[in-house]
């Protein structure tokens, strides 16, 4: 009878640790993109059903990388690498000649057709600029407009770089915005073809005051929308700072002006489990549910030394973004594991 219990008890206790290494096993662990990136971009798309990454290819000496690549998933934890879909090194766009950073995208359905508007900055011989091309599949092929969309500062605005851009589309109104800005933020609607801005939309909404502690802005906008509000997120303090983090204020209007929030860091580093740097996010909502998701890049723990470049050897990580019943946001904790898989049924 002994023998018996115990056989059981070593089942049950066996079975318990598959099924706990098969949970381990099904998360996708962070980082979830192989090798060196930064700048996440997450988009879901309607198109395919899938989710799909954008980012700054990193590892490169002085942010010196030329392209961008995509990776989709249908899950968000297994991540299919799709190729290179811009190439600022070849003819492919003209008016670059390298340092893609900081992508964003949109889909958009235009006269019953899917189409993809993805916006980038690029070098030029005066300085930084922001560009945008156009496909009608998320992983392209893309043709760039030929020329910056972007390729100055704001009236006003006397420092900083026309980088770091994020693309939103209101959901109340239907209209579409584009945010840029290092050293500042600038923000400014777009015409109809999502390939030009309304000149005389664009506004300085730099977040005023903070410290390196708490919210002073220094890159990386991102906005969205929930219940009401226009939630503005950004990076603050240098992004090869192990104190590079998250903070965010909110809106009643797509171009502020922007609230602090009175508890402003959402995403700061965790020392004690090696994780340093996480910010640049972007932020994804699974359609038709309040479930929202932060997608960031971190400072690989083996390049903390200024000597080696902790700035260009980051790496792209998610985990779950929680809200407050009075709409403030939940500080996110980074993690290792990253999440687990999710299912969206795809609009027919």
């Amino acid at each position: 009878m002994k023998k018996t219990f115990y056989a059981l008890l070593l089942c049950l206790t066996l079975g318990n640790a598959n099924n706990t290494l098969t949970a381990q096993k099904r998360s996708s662990g962070n980082p979830i993109l192989p090798e060196f990136h930064a700048d996440p971009e997450i988009l879901y798309s309607n198109q395919t059903g899938r989710f799909y990454i954008y980012s700054t290819t990193d590892g490169a000496p002085g942010w010196g990388g030329y392209y961008f690549t995509v990776f989709s998933s249908k899950d968000l934890t297994d991540w299919k690498h799709e190729g290179i879909m811009l190439d600022l090194g070849t003819d492919q766009v003209p008016w670059a000649d390298g340092n893609a950073w900081a992508p964003c995208i949109e889909e958009k359905l235009i006269n019953g057709q899917y189409k993809y508007f993805f916006y980038y900055s690029g070098n030029t011989p005066h300085g930084k600029a922001i560009g945008v091309a156009v496909a009608d599949h998320p992983t392209g092929p893309f043709t760039d407009l030929g020329r910056p969309l972007i390729d100055k500062r704001p009236e006003g605005q006397n420092h900083g770089q026309q980088i770091d851009v994020d693309v939103f589309t209101d959901p109340q109104s239907g209209k579409s915005y584009l945010y840029w800005g290092n050293g500042y933020m600038a923000g400014a609607e777009l015409n109809a073809d999502m390939t030009s801005i309304k000149e005389e939309t664009v506004r300085l909404m730099t977040p005023q005051g903070g410290s390196l502690k708490d919210y002073a802005y220094r890159e990386a906008p991102y906005v969205f929308y929930r219940n009401g509000l226009y939630y503005f997120l950004w990076s603050v303090d240098d992004t090869g700072s192990p104190n590079y983090h998250v903070a965010y204020g909110t809106a009643r209007s797509p171009l502020g002006p922007i609230e602090v929030a009175a508890d402003p860091v959402i995403l700061i580093q965790r020392p004690e489990a090696e994780i340093y740097g996480p910010a640049h996010n972007s932020v994804l909502q699974l359609p038709g549910k309040d479930e929202w998701y932060m997608v960031y890049h971190r400072i690989n723990k083996n390049y903390l030394k200024r000597e080696k470049g902790p700035g260009f050897h980051r790496q792209v990580c998610i985990d779950r973004m929680e809200f407050n019943p009075d709409g403030t946001i939940r500080p996110v904790t980074p993690t290792h594991t990253g999440v687990y898989p999710v299912k969206v049924r795809k609009k027919k």
